[in-house]
C-alpha cells in the first residue's frame, strides 16, 4: 500500500481552496490580527504544503520533517510557540491539520519541546535552544512517555542520579515523536522515586550525548518519525536540569495543559478538510441519474458531520481564548475541547470515507490519509478517557465544596 503513495501528490483533488481555518464561526474569540493571520496560514498551508506527496514511509517521513520544520521556522510560523499566543497555534495547527497531517505534527513537537524552555527557570538553556527551535534549525523532543508510563506519567521508572556536578540517566522511553532525528530532548526523569510525582525532574539532552541512543524506528499507520530511545549511564551536566529538582511534572503537566486545546484545532482542521473533500464529491458524483447531495441520507450525515465540527470549534477556541486572556490554568476547558474535538473529528472523517466509497480508501486520496492520522490525536497528550476523568473530577470537586 505504501509503495501506491510514492511520487503522488495531492492537489486538492481539484477542488476550490477549502476555507480551513474558517474564522467567521468563532471570531467572538479571535482579534483581528488572528482573523487576518487565518487567512495567510490557509494560503501557506494549502498552496505549500498541501501538494506535498506523502512520504512512502516512516524513514522518508524523519527527512521530511526536518525540512517541514524549517520552512516553518522561515516563515515565521513557530513565533507563535514562543509568544505563547494559543489562538494563532491553534488556527495555525487547523490549517497544517487540514493540509498536511505531518506538518501538523512537526508544529506540535516543536510546541511541546520549546515550551518547557519557555517556561522553566533556566535563561541559559532558553537563550540556547529557544531561537534555534523557534528558527526552525533544530528539531526537539518531548520524551515522557515509556513502555510502561504512558497516561500515569507518575509511574516513569528512568532515573537521574546525582553525581557531583551531574546527572546519570538511566532508562527507556518508547512512542517518541522525532526520536533520531531530534537535535534536543526534554526528557523527564526520577530524581526522587520515593516522591512520585514530585520527585520527577526535567532535562535537556542534546543529540550526541554519550549514553543516549536511538533504538529503532516504531512505525504507525501514516507516516511519522516516532520511535524509542535508551538511556544508559548518560551524564549531562547539573546546568541542564529546567526548572528545580522535583519540579519536572509540574512543568509537564503546564505544557501539556497550554498546548492540549491545539490537538483540538488540529483534529478540526483534519474534519473540516474532510468535510470539504465529502461535500465536493457528494456535489459531483452521479448515481441512480442524481447527485449524491439529492439523496436524504447523503444530506442527513453532512448536517451531522458539520454540527460537529462547529461544535468542536467553539469548545477549541473557547479554551485557547480563555488562556490567552490571562486565566492561570484551563485545564478542564482543554480536557474537554481534546475530548470532543478528536472523537467528533474521528467520526467526521470516517462518514466522509462512506460518502466518498470505494475512493475514500484509495491509498492516495487525502481522506484516506486523514483517517489514518486522525486516530492517534485521540490518545496522544492524554487519552479521551483521561480527559473525560478530569472533567468528572472537577465536576464533583465542586459538587462537594459546594455541599461542605
Amino acid at each position: 500500500m505504501r509503495s501506491a503513495r510514492r511520487g503522488s501528490s495531492d492537489p486538492l483533488m481539484a477542488n476550490p481552496l477549502p476555507l480551513i481555518p474558517d474564522p467567521t464561526p468563532i471570531r467572538a474569540f479571535l482579534e483581528a490580527s488572528h482573523i487576518e493571520q487565518a487567512g495567510s496560514v490557509r494560503d501557506f498551508a494549502f498552496r505549500e504544503l498541501a501538494p506535498l506527496p506523502e512520504p512512502p514511509d516512516d524513514e522518508a517521513a524523519r527527512g521530511e520533517t526536518r525540512r517541514i520544520v524549517e520552512v516553518l521556522g522561515r516563515g515565521g510560523w513557530l513565533q507563535a510557540i514562543a509568544n505563547q499566543d494559543l489562538r494563532s497555534c491553534a488556527l495555525i495547527r487547523e490549517a497544517l491539520g487540514g493540509a498536511s497531517p505531518l506538518a501538523d505534527a512537526a508544529f506540535a513537537l516543536q510546541g511541546l519541546s520549546a515550551t518547557p524552555f519557555i517556561l522553566a527557570d533556566n535563561e541559559a538553556l532558553r537563550a540556547r535552544w529557544l531561537p534555534e527551535l523557534i528558527g526552525g534549525r533544530a528539531i526537539g523532543a518531548f520524551v515522557m512517555t515509556e513502555p510502561e508510563a504512558g497516561s500515569d506519567v507518575a509511574s516513569l521508572t528512568t532515573r537521574a542520579i546525582r553525581d557531583g556536578g551531574d546527572y546519570v540517566l538511566d532508562g527507556e522511553k518508547h512512542l517518541i515523536s522525532n526520536a533520531g532525528i531530534a537535535d534536543v530532548h526534554v526528557v523527564f526523569a526520577s530524581t526522587d522515586p520515593a516522591r512520585g510525582s514530585r520527585g520527577i525532574s526535567a532535562f535537556a539532552v542534546p543529540a550526541g550525548t554519550p549514553g543516549l541512543r536511538f533504538e529503532g524506528a516504531q512505525v504507525m499507520a501514516s507516516p511519522h518519525p516516532l520511535g524509542a530511545l535508551s538511556f544508559e549511564e548518560c551524564r549531562i551536566p547539573a546546568s541542564h536540569r529546567l526548572g528545580g529538582e522535583g519540579e519536572g511534572f509540574k512543568l509537564g503537566m503546564s505544557v501539556l495543559d497550554r498546548l492540549r486545546p491545539t490537538v483540538g484545532a488540529a483534529a478540526c482542521g483534519m474534519a473540516a478538510r474532510a468535510l470539504h473533500e465529502a461535500v465536493h464529491h457528494a456535489l459531483q458524483r452521479h448515481q441512480f441519474g442524481a447527485p449524491l447531495a439529492d439523496l436524504q441520507i447523503v444530506q442527513e450525515k453532512l448536517g451531522r458531520m458539520a454540527i460537529q465540527l462547529d461544535a468542536a470549534r467553539l469548545l477549541v477556541y473557547r479554551a485557547v481564548w480563555e488562556k490567552d486572556l490571562g486565566a492561570a490554568r484551563i485545564t478542564v476547558e482543554a480536557a474537554t475541547a481534546k475530548a470532543f474535538a478528536t472523537e467528533a473529528a474521528q467520526g467526521i472523517v470516517d462518514q466522509a470515507i462512506q460518502i466518498l466509497g470505494g475512493r475514500g480508501v484509495l491509498a492516495d486520496h487525502p481522506v484516506d490519509r486523514l483517517y489514518r492520522s486522525v486516530r492517534a490525536l485521540r490518545i496522544y497528550e492524554g487519552a479521551t478517557e483521561v480527559q473525560r476523568l478530569i472533567v468528572a473530577g472537577a465536576l464533583l470537586r465542586t459538587a462537594r465544596e459546594a455541599e461542605e
